[in-house]
């Protein structure tokens, strides 16, 4: 079971002077809950090498069992800071697709032309193809053989615009995830603001939030093993 994980490689929010990036919590619990089932994952990002984290969730109030493990883990960590460019990837030699979320995707994935493909690979061959909280923002240019979008007529969910406002960066980020999927067709729902709630339709699931995300990830490996 081989699985790739798609890691953005921005670390600009916007024009405020901080710092974004991936969210640990969204990596780290799909991660450990894949290969502690024997799963082998493959690390990618647009850049290659070490992906930009999220400063923000590295917060205190934002760690869990899994982002502990993952500080501690030297060989995740060396993995990490050596992702493969994902013009190099192949999407043949992989069983499904991940993506965690944070900010940086709203600005990079979102507008990838190789993740944009890998995307589309995934998808049509029936693959799973998983995305949290910020993630489906990389499904924003993604269309099918016949033109439409992606998301057009499937359930979907991912960061609330709720959720946006509450880290009051509704103003910051270049285009609201929720407004996103539903201006491209997507059939939106969601949970209460940071309650676990993940919607799949045939071989696409979506995640609202970083307690989501490990949610998805048991989905993808579900259909993996059925």
């Amino acid at each position: 079971m081989k699985l790739l994980f798609v890691l953005t490689s921005h670390d600009e929010l916007g024009d405020t002077g901080e710092k974004t990036g991936f969210w640990i919590e969204e990596l780290a619990a799909p991660y450990y809950y894949l290969v502690d089932k024997g799963a082998k994952v493959t690390l990618a990002s647009p850049n290659g090498g070490q992906p930009p984290i999220d400063p923000s969730s590295d917060k205190p109030e934002n760690q869990t069992e899994a982002t502990k493990r993952f500080h501690d883990d030297e060989n995740l960590q060396k993995k990490l800071s050596q992702t493969i460019q994902l013009s190099k990837i192949n999407a043949q030699d992989y069983d499904a697709i991940f993506y965690p979320g944070g900010h940086g995707p709203l600005w990079d994935l979102a507008n990838n032309k190789d993740s944009i493909k890998l995307l589309q690979s995934f998808y049509e061959s029936n693959k799973p193809t998983g995305l949290v909280c910020h993630a489906p923002a990389a499904l924003k240019n993604v269309r099918t053989a016949d033109g439409e979008f992606l998301v057009k007529g499937k359930k979907v969910t991912g960061f609330t615009n709720s959720e946006e406002a509450a880290v009051q960066l509704t103003n910051i980020v270049p285009f609201l995830v929720e407004d996103m999927l539903k201006e491209n067709g997507g059939i939106f729902s969601k949970a209460n603001d940071w309650e676990s709630y993940t919607v799949q339709d045939k071989n696409l699931v979506t995640g609202q939030n970083p307690a989501s995300s490990e949610e998805v990830a048991e989905k993808l490996f579900n259909m993996l093993n059925n």
